[in-house]
């Protein structure tokens, strides 16, 4: 068992002292060992203390991954800092709110169109790190419980919201699985890892520390290619990984990749969507390994229900639910008002878990409106079977998500709205078989305009990230809406669902 004042500098320099010439990341042609990365982190936490930073205080990431990525979260987790890994993809607007809001006085970035009071280019990021003057670092209380990462996702009003994780998001799912005895997702001494999934959303950060908490080398990817994951797969031996369905798919639909590039890996866990039946069948029969479906939200600090592997087989039943709460895990189904329901009802999905956030920064009225006496509200829509697995119908939010990345039609409205030749729109998301779901907008034009869909994809594409901006659009005269001139967006989304079982894809 990890030790109750377990953090994640203090597992890391564990390693380090045991075996520290042991391989932590692997990142194209270099290497870093574990004491590799304990020297590093050391020495960016004396760079961020010489730059005036101290407990509390917010360093963004936005570039793609490298190994600087975590050399900075474990310098942050030394002097009690926070890291805040931001989508390379967002608008400048969408960045320039993002490092405001949290107040980041150093960021590091490749992008010109950042203002901070110190901005850290990836190809300085060594010399940065290693000009500040080495000190002993002070003595800090660090726990279980103290803020570590920072993770915006978009909200309902159109803001993201900075999700506050602190150390023990890292380490609890761990120690559940490890005091249960189970192996869902479980660690071997000969393990290689593929962080596949960018550090910017939870579940790529959260897969990344899982295996540097256990001592094992994983492969860094800058960014996902079918090609680069199985190559890295191919030339390491990678044996677990963690992928979202889409990226499943690229693997499968890549003529170049052969079967034997992916013949070591022995387990693959997926989120962010289900899993179709179809693309299953043929990823175990290509891939022939274990696999294991985690759901939950950034919220939830990543995964608090698994369906593990022994219930993936082709055509069982149970490949409808998104799993069974880990143990020390609790899950309800809630109606409106807040009643917990019997099984077999469907409501809104609660979670509880030693995992979840703390707190949305510096906005308790949406943190009271999410954890409510000690569960996270996540938006989503079940019901509970008489087995005990969570089966997942719809979303009680407007939530879409696009290969694992959340887009909220309210922010995307928003920007199309700002559109001189819009007179009104409304977002869904629409079923698609290579992203889960795609955006599909409703557009009212302004009388005699000539827009156009192209004039609309190139103006929201200096607005917002690329996965955001929709791929289809229909002009209609009107947007439905009730009363109080809410939009009625199950009457448009209808058509695009029907005849499946569940409104998420």
């Amino acid at each position: 068992m990890i030790p109750a004042e377990f953090d994640l500098a203090t597992r890391l320099d564990q390693h380090a002292a045991a075996d520290g010439s042991r391989v932590a990341l692997i990142f194209a042609a270099e290497q870093v060992t574990f004491a590799d990365l304990a020297l590093r982190s050391d020495a960016v936490a004396n760079a961020l203390l010489a730059a005036g930073l101290g407990p509390g205080d917010r360093v963004v990431h936005v570039a793609t991954d490298s190994p600087a990525l975590y050399e900075l979260l474990y310098g942050c987790a030394r002097i009690g800092a926070v890291l805040v890994p931001v989508n390379w993809r967002l608008a400048a607007d969408e960045l320039d709110f993002v490092v405001k809001h949290c107040g980041a006085r150093v960021v590091i970035t490749d992008r010109p169109d950042v203002d901070a009071e110190t901005t850290v280019q990836p190809s300085n990021f060594a010399h940065w790190r290693d000009t500040a003057t080495a000190a002993p670092l002070p003595k800090i209380t660090i726990d279980r419980n103290t803020p570590v990462v920072q993770m915006y996702t978009s909200g309902t009003t159109g803001r993201p919201k900075g999700v506050v994780l602190a150390h023990r998001t890292f380490n609890a799912v761990r120690e559940l699985l490890d005091h249960a005895g189970l192996d869902w997702l479980d660690w071997r001494a000969e393990d290689v890892s593929l962080i596949a999934l960018p550090a910017f959303h939870i579940g790529g950060m959260w897969w990344a520390t899982q295996a540097l908490n256990s001592g094992l080398p994983s492969v860094v990817l800058p960014r996902f290619a079918a090609a680069a994951a199985a190559a890295a797969v191919r030339d390491h031996g990678v044996t677990v990984t963690c992928f979202v369905p889409a990226m499943i798919l690229m693997l499968l639909s890549d003529p170049d990749i052969a079967t034997s590039d992916l013949i070591t890996l022995r387990k693959v866990a997926y989120g962010g969507s289900p899993i179709g039946p179809d693309l299953l069948a043929r990823a175990i029969e290509t891939i022939d390994c274990e696999f294991a479906q985690i759901y939950g939200l950034t919220e939830t600090g990543n995964t608090a229900v698994c369906l593990p592997p022994e219930q993936h087989w082709p055509g069982h039943a149970r490949l409808h639910a998104a799993g069974t709460p880990y143990p020390g895990v609790a899950v309800a189904i809630r109606d409106s008002g807040g009643n917990e329901l019997p099984t077999g009802m469907s409501g809104e999905v609660y979670l509880r878990s030693p995992a979840q956030m703390l707190e949305y920064f510096a906005d308790p009225v949406a943190t009271a409106a999410t954890i409510v006496d000690g569960w996270v509200r996540t938006g989503d829509a079940g019901y509970i079977d008489d087995d005990g697995f969570l089966v997942l119908r719809d979303r009680v939010k407007d939530l879409i998500i696009v290969s694992g990345e959340n887009v909220y039609p309210a922010e995307v409205e928003k920007t199309i709205n700002s559109h001189p030749d819009v007179h009104d729109s409304a977002v869904v998301g629409a079923p698609d078989d290579r992203r889960g779901e795609r955006v599909h907008a409703f557009i009212v034009a302004e009388p005699d305009s000539e827009l156009s869909c192209n004039d609309l994809t190139e103006f929201l594409s200096r607005k917002l990230a690329r996965f955001k901006v929709p791929s289809h659009y229909e002009f209609v005269e009107s947007i439905p809406r009730n009363p109080s001139g809410k939009i009625l967006r199950r009457d448009l989304r209808e058509r695009f669902w029907v005849g499946m079982d569940r409104q998420v894809h």
